[in-house]
């Protein structure tokens, strides 16, 4: 039993690294790109955090349903 705990904390602490990683890069490359382009409006930004946000959300969903 100990051990199933110790490979789930593992493995969402893993998922929550990727997710922290997915989010900085995006908002990283989101503004680079909204600055290079002068937009007024982080459009950018806001598109690839929400999709890092969607994509690992479908990834959560897949690694936790029942196989």
């Amino acid at each position: 039993m100990k051990d199933k705990r110790n490979h789930l904390l593992i493995q969402y602490s893993g998922f929550a690294v990727q997710l922290t990683v997915g989010i900085l890069m995006a908002v990283y490359a989101g503004d680079w790109l909204d600055k290079r382009f002068n937009f007024k409006f982080p459009l950018f930004l806001l598109l690839f955090s929400f999709t890092v946000m969607i994509g690992m959300m479908i990834k959560l969903f897949k690694d936790t349903s029942n196989k």
